[in-house]
């Protein structure tokens, strides 16, 4: 297990912008996470990155939504002991063989017992906005976009909007 986390570095340093022109950009698009667990984490700044620089939008905002009920996109560390702590503090929030309603079928038609993995994502949060100025999400060193997996394994989507005004020759990052 690593002891180390992973950093966040932005190819230029996030300054004050103001701008006023331009051309209005929108750029969705699905993303598709594996997961092999029934409670993972998974890193998905990389990705974010990449569908930022590629949209061409200087300044706006990025909007990570996950597509399901039991899965969260949240920012913290990339740091295998923190995961190991977050999963760990889930489940001492959210105790899975508790008598959830949702999973007794007196009350409910959900066959999957997965009550937890709903009430852990009501912690977490269905979505994440990040700036972009640059033509980059703003992060903080050691910032990364987390998927938490509550509910695997499982295919999970993931919609990731950009959204702002459109990159200068100047702002394009290479």
């Amino acid at each position: 297990m690593s002891k180390t986390s992973t950093t966040t570095v932005r190819r230029t340093p996030v300054e004050a912008v103001s701008t006023s022109t331009g051309t209005l950009v929108v750029h969705a698009d699905t993303v598709t996470v594996q997961t092999e667990q029934r409670v993972e984490l998974v890193d998905l700044t990389d990705k974010v990155i990449e569908l930022v620089r590629r949209a061409g939008v200087g300044e706006g905002t990025v909007n990570i939504w996950s597509m399901h009920t039991t899965c969260s996109v949240f920012i913290n560390e990339a740091q295998q002991a923190l995961h190991a702590d977050i999963k760990r503090f889930l489940a001492q929030v959210v105790d899975r063989d508790a008598k959830w309603r949702h999973n007794d079928p007196d009350h409910s038609d959900c066959d999957r017992c997965n009550a937890d993995s709903h009430l852990r994502a009501i912690i977490l949060g269905p979505s994440l906005t990040l700036q972009v100025t640059g033509g980059e999400p703003v992060l903080g060193q050691w910032q990364r976009v987390i998927v938490g997996e509550l509910d695997g394994p499982r295919s999970r989507t993931l919609r990731v909007q950009v959204m702002g005004s459109a990159c200068g020759p100047s702002e394009a990052p290479q």
